[in-house]
């Protein structure tokens, strides 16, 4: 089966890529015959504490709360450019990936008025925690996963109101990369009524929803979607470094043709339903 595009790529244009390689990912992308990937450069406006990630991020943090670099969005999108030079086959897109988008209406607007982008992802990275914000693995450190996770999925209705700059929300599970290993496992059936209030949202705001194969959707979260009005979907591997490009993109693919959803005749496109 003829693999989907890779909606959702990072290259050395993000801030927390350190083996990133927009040229390596090219490289692999035609090796694996994937038709197009969107570079989804990482814009991170929230500073937030930074937990585990302080060794790894040292100079980006003060007092605890990283605080990640501007987008370089002229240096990006000359590399984009050299790229689809280099790579005359590949369809070679350019994005953000945007953490709380309805955070900062005005510091987004003036990022995307430096030049177009092919497509906005919407990602809730963190949460508010007292005066600072925290990501999910931080959080759980102190607190129930479950807790979390339901105020995580009560902040999604209001990206969604609160941004009409993002195309696609990504990773609606991104808190379950965190599930604590010594406990119950992570079971959507626990969610529903939060899940599908946040699918519904998402449905309502003509949005697409991301299959992220870092840690599959699961498939009963991918059927609510389709109950709850979801008519588009797209997928992204989340690759940092170019081995992981296209990663899990078939069997994403599979699961998707499964409840309905199609190619469009644009590669590059979200697959739509029937």
């Amino acid at each position: 089966m003829e693999l989907p595009a890779d909606g959702h790529v990072h290259s050395e244009w993000s801030w927390d890529a350190l083996q990133g390689s927009m040229e390596g990912t090219c490289r692999r992308a035609v090796e694996l015959g994937l038709p197009a990937v969107t570079f989804t450069e990482h814009v991170d406006l929230t500073p937030f504490r930074a937990g585990s990630l302080t060794e790894s991020f040292a100079p980006l943090v003060a007092d605890g709360v990283l605080t990640a670099p501007r987008l370089d969005v002229a240096g990006y999108l000359a590399s984009v450019e050299r790229c689809r030079d280099r790579f005359p086959d590949l369809r070679v897109r350019t994005g953000m990936e945007v953490g709380q988008p309805h955070r900062h209406a005005a510091e987004l607007a003036g990022l995307l008025a430096e030049g177009a982008v092919d497509r906005v992802l919407g990602s809730l990275h963190c949460l508010p925690d007292g005066d600072v914000s925290a990501e999910p693995f931080t959080l759980m450190v102190d607190r129930l996963a479950g807790d979390v996770f339901r105020e995580y999925l009560a902040e999604i209705p209001r990206m969604v109101a609160g941004s009409e700059a993002f195309e696609v929300l990504a990773h609606l599970d991104y808190p379950v990369r965190s599930w604590p290993q010594d406990g119950p496992p992570f079971d959507p059936r626990d969610f529903e009524d939060e899940l599908r209030q946040a699918l519904r949202a998402v449905a309502a705001g003509g949005r697409a929803l991301e299959i992220n194969t870092t840690l599959p959707l699961h498939d009963t979260v991918l059927g609510w979607w389709v109950d709850e009005g979801g008519e588009r979907v797209t997928f992204g591997s989340d690759a940092h470094e170019p081995e992981k490009v296209g990663s899990g993109l078939a069997a994403a693919a599979a699961r998707a043709r499964a409840h309905g959803f199609r190619p469009d005749t644009r590669p590059e496109a979200p697959w739509f339903r029937t």
